[in-house]
């Protein structure tokens, strides 16, 4: 097994997906529905105690278009932790407009996919820190496959071996998503986690399926260095800041 990366603090991320300046959950990527402003919903995760957030524009690459860098604008106004972005995300330049517009750290998925060299194209002029590699996975066949265009289309790619290849293109992290799990706060996809974070060695954020604390602690367990999550946060069932005192009640070294 590669030597990863220590774990610092375990880091909780709220995730916003965007589509049109909206922020909008679904299931599996489906029937979204509006979930709030950008800006007003990254200004309260920020205040509960988030760790980072993440912007996803989920109907970028489907509508082959850019992503919407004012929406990142306007978040960044208001926002003081770091910041993930992606969708849409084609080029090297399409990653510096939405670093120029605020972000920290800039997301690929369906591109890098078909294009592995844009993954060590925005390494190099920016930084690995800077390079996050997305990845939709679902079980088919009996093994985790690569989905695209916000998991509409499978690829046929194995997502392990993709994670890899991605890391050593210059990924810094990995953004591990379960089309399987995503939506349906079941917990997140153990299986799909200790496969990844056993074969790589940089960090992973595992996304998709969480309900509870006890859902992320068992995350953790599993390898992830950070869990994102969308609904019980969208919803107001959870704060951050409960989903941290439980995880420290539990032992677990969040940054409170």
């Amino acid at each position: 097994m590669p030597g990863r990366t220590p774990m610092l603090a375990p880091r909780i991320i709220p995730c916003l997906d965007v589509s049109h300046g909206r922020v909008v959950k679904g299931v599996r990527f489906q029937g979204l529905r509006d979930a709030g402003d950008p800006a007003e919903r990254a200004a309260a995760y920020e205040a509960q105690g988030a760790d980072e957030l993440v912007i996803l524009d989920v109907s970028a690459t489907p509508e082959a278009r850019g992503n919407q860098a004012e929406t990142v604008r306007k978040v960044r106004e208001v926002l003081g932790i770091p910041l993930t972005v992606g969708g849409g995300v084609r080029t090297e330049e399409d990653a510096l407009s939405l670093l120029e517009a605020g972000a920290d750290k800039v997301s690929v998925n369906t591109a890098a996919l078909f294009r592995p060299a844009l993954v060590g194209e925005i390494a190099r002029r920016f930084g690995s820190q800077c390079a996050v590699v997305a990845i939709d996975a679902a079980w088919r066949d009996g093994r985790f496959e690569c989905l695209i265009k916000g998991g509409r289309e499978g690829t046929g790619r194995d997502a392990v071996l993709w994670a890899k290849e991605a890391v050593d293109a210059g990924a810094g992290e990995i953004l591990l998503t379960s089309w399987d799990r995503d939506g349906t706060r079941s917990g997140y996809d153990l299986e799909l986690l200790r496969a990844v974070t056993s074969a790589i060695r940089v960090p992973v954020i595992a996304s998709g399926g969480a309900d509870t604390p006890a859902h992320m602690k068992d995350a953790f367990d599993a390898g992830a260095d950070a869990v994102l999550a969308a609904s019980i946060f969208h919803d107001g069932d959870l704060t951050v800041a409960d989903v941290k005192a439980d995880l420290a009640a539990g032992g677990l070294p969040v940054r409170l």
